[in-house]
């Protein structure tokens, strides 16, 4: 029923208390003051607006004054008494609403993010919080240097802001242990890059991850673990970028695929320098530079400070090491995939 079409109620015995105050001067007690905020909590859920039930009772004040009352004064603070009350009950029952509002979005995202339920009412959830499993969803996923919490600035500002910009265009903003999350439909690609972006400079800093779009339910949660292993893998291997994409990431994963295979390939071909003087660290950022330069050897002697002779020296110290020439280009392949594999599993600091 429409709040407008509600017949608005006045408290039982209102009457009664403005007379008691009236002839006694004593203002009503906790326990009146109590069935007073109950009273409002249950228009709230009847329908009634917080407009409606002051206006009512204020008209019921006037209609209901006690005649030849001395003590008006004690009158108007109960009147100011009892519509305080009723106000408190009615916030509560809205709060009440709100928590439950918010307990019932935060457990569709976890069920949504983890795959849990039954897909028909997951859908049918779904539709509540603007999202449509006919079409495919794309997801966001942003973390800063401290965890988001749900309500705190940082979350408020980007949801602000892409809201603004493009309206709530089935878009699900919140957060996830931790993390910022979006879901937009897959063919809006440029709110998840305005939402990163934004999650971005919000933090002065960061990183955001976009995962492909797929369909259904199951496509939320597969672009949703795209993200984070592009995250994981941007960590790993010390990309810089502050928004990556897990389409031109796929590279890795297929690397990584056969997890034994590459623990063996790191072994086997970077194994020896660890008999280097001082370990393999420095061995492993020249590599990591000289591969990530192109092979131009200037460019990678200028990124780790140091002269050509010196960076060439290294590198033919990793050839007498290894017994693979980092210049050859039948050599390369096998010791730039090494030593991608070697970031991803953490080697030599984990042994895979």
């Amino acid at each position: 029923m429409r709040a407008s079409a509600v017949r608005v109620q006045t408290y039982p015995g209102y009457e009664a208390l403005l007379a008691t105050v009236a002839a006694t001067g004593q203002e009503p007690d906790a326990a009146e003051l109590e069935r007073l905020r109950s009273f409002g909590e249950q228009a709230a859920v009847d329908g009634t607006t917080l407009r409606g039930l002051v206006v009512c009772h204020l008209t019921r004040t006037r209609t209901a004054w006690p005649t030849g009352a001395a003590g008006a004064d004690h009158v108007l603070a109960a009147v100011q008494l009892a519509v305080e009350a009723l106000s408190e009950g009615y916030e509560r029952a809205q709060q009440l609403a709100v928590r439950e509002q918010e307990a019932a979005r935060r457990e569709f995202i976890d069920d949504l993010l983890y795959g849990r339920g039954d897909s028909g009412f997951l859908a049918e959830r779904a539709e509540q919080f603007g999202l449509r499993f006919s079409h495919a969803h794309a997801v966001a996923v942003a973390e800063g240097p401290a965890p988001y919490i749900e309500g705190d600035p940082v979350p408020r500002r980007v949801e602000r802001a892409v809201t603004g910009r493009f309206g709530e265009r089935s878009i699900l903003l919140t957060t996830k242990d931790g993390r910022l999350i979006c879901i937009a439909p897959g063919d809006q690609h440029d709110v998840l890059t305005y939402f990163a972006k934004q999650a971005y400079a919000a933090t002065d800093g960061g990183r955001a991850a976009i995962g492909r779009p797929h369909p259904g339910a199951g496509g939320v949660v597969h672009s949703y673990e795209e993200a984070l292993q592009a995250l994981d893998l941007a960590s790993r291997l010390g990309l810089e970028d502050p928004v990556l994409y897990a389409a031109g990431l796929l590279v890795y994963p297929v690397l990584t695929r056969d997890r034994q295979a590459m623990a063996d390939l790191v072994r086997s071909t970077l194994g020896p320098l660890l008999r280097a003087r001082g370990g393999p660290d420095h061995y492993l950022e020249t590599l990591t530079t000289y591969f990530d330069a192109g092979c131009v050897a200037t460019h990678a002697a200028r990124r780790l400070a140091l002269s050509v002779r010196a960076l060439t020296y290294r590198l033919e110290r990793i050839h007498r090491l290894t017994g693979a020439d980092p210049t050859d280009p039948g050599d390369r392949y096998t010791l730039q995939t090494a030593v991608i594999g070697a970031r991803i599993l953490g080697w030599p600091t984990s042994r895979p």
